[in-house]
């Protein structure tokens, strides 16, 4: 850190200063803890979507254990076809947002098939549309954990060390300032009694 000057136009500077970072916290403060309602909508949002997809695992490994056969040939039948993310902004912010999903369910014989399949490719449908949502949610809520990180350090900057180290140092100039005037003050007192003892000599 540069040595301080201390004079008035330092002074002057320091004060400046301060206001522009008293000013600026509050914002700063408020993004924060806009970010931090973000983030617990996220994580709820992220909570909702793998419940819904934990009983339709569960019931794909419980009522189609046949889905294992090697006499069925089940490859390739349901497919991921397009994903459009799009892009949104919380207070700076930049998140991924799912606009759409296209799953495409292979076409297959319905005679050369077990009846079941039918059944399981929607399932399997609905798992990998909830699948790439959580992956969304979940970068979502990485970016949001990454944002509040940031704005946090920002905000303690701001509150323990700018702020601080500026008022303590607009406190040392006033003082070395007041000292100074004090010192000039008693110097002239001095002189002048010297000039009123050397006139009456």
């Amino acid at each position: 850190m540069a040595r301080l000057a201390l004079n008035k136009a330092t002074l002057s500077k320091q004060v400046q200063q301060l206001k522009i970072f008293e000013r600026f916290l509050p914002s700063l403060d408020l993004k924060r803890k806009q970010l931090l309602a973000e983030r617990v909508k996220a994580a709820a949002a992220l909570k909702i979507t793998e419940r819904e997809l934990a009983p339709i695992d569960s019931l794909i490994a419980e009522q189609f254990p046949m889905a294992s056969r090697e006499d069925v040939d089940l490859t390739g039948l349901v497919q991921v076809k397009h994903v459009a993310l799009g892009q949104g902004n919380v207070v700076g912010v930049k998140l991924p947002v799912l606009e759409s999903t296209e799953i495409e369910v292979r076409e297959y014989g319905l005679l050369g098939r077990p009846h079941w399949v039918d059944r399981l490719a929607q399932l399997l449908r609905e798992t990998m549309e909830l699948r790439i949502r959580v992956q969304v949610e979940r970068r979502r809520l990485d970016l949001l954990e990454v944002g509040v990180r940031k704005i946090t350090q920002r905000v303690n900057l701001f509150e323990k060390v700018l702020i601080p180290r500026t008022r303590k140092s607009i406190r040392r100039i006033r003082i070395y300032l007041s000292d100074t005037e004090r010192a000039g003050v008693v110097q002239a007192k001095i002189s002048k009694k010297k000039r009123i003892v050397a006139g009456i000599l």
